[in-house]
């Protein structure tokens, strides 16, 4: 049988940011399910991410279809209803 592929996520995020770090974590801890994986992309090295991002970050976002599932704190009751919903 095979594997569901996985889904890609993006954390548009700063490296200074205590938010942004809390929620690499929380997604790290959920990554054991192995349902999806994340890369982490640091705002400020483009003038555009930064005009779209800058007030709300952390963004997580569903490469696939940009959709943004949440933003600031990871909402564990959005991201899973996104995991459904595309599954």
């Amino acid at each position: 049988m095979t594997q569901p592929e996985k889904i890609h996520l993006v954390v548009y995020g700063r490296e200074a940011c205590h938010l942004c770090q809390e929620m690499i974590l929380a997604l790290r801890d959920l990554q054991v399910q192995g349902v999806f994986d994340f890369e982490v992309v640091d705002i400020d090295k483009d003038p555009a991410l930064v005009a779209q991002y800058n007030d709300k970050i952390p963004v997580l976002v569903a490469q696939i279809d940009n959709t943004e599932i949440c933003h600031y704190h990871l909402d564990l009751q959005a991201f899973n209803a996104y995991l459904a919903k595309i599954r």
